[in-house]
């Protein structure tokens, strides 16, 4: 049982890890999606996902199976464009509270 134990508080720690890393993966998601929104560039972008999963997979060495890493990066990057989206939103709602308040301001 000790054994367990031990090897369950290894998985808990590499899961905060883990938590800390794909934060800071959004994070640099968001700031792509705010160049993007600035380019007038679509969040989307196939090719480059298809990259991402490729590097992965090709630098996994188990015992993660290949199709296992694909899949895992699939909903990283899924995650990640929503991320992306949802501050899009958050901006434009912004924008439209500002541009609402500056008329607001305007009409007194």
């Amino acid at each position: 049982m000790d054994d367990i134990e031990k090897w369950r508080k290894k998985i808990d720690e590499i899961d905060l890890k883990l938590v800390k890393i794909l934060n800071q993966r959004s994070e640099c998601a968001i700031e792509i999606g705010k160049l993007k929104d600035k380019l007038k560039i679509e969040i989307y972008d196939p090719r480059r996902e298809e990259d991402v999963i490729g590097n992965v997979r090709k630098e996994s060495t188990g015992p993660l199976t290949k199709e296992a890493v694909k899949r895992l990066f699939e909903r990283i990057i899924d995650e990640s464009r929503r991320a992306e989206r949802e501050s899009r939103v958050f901006k434009n709602s912004q924008e439209t509270q500002e541009h609402k308040g500056a008329r607001k301001l305007e009409e007194e």
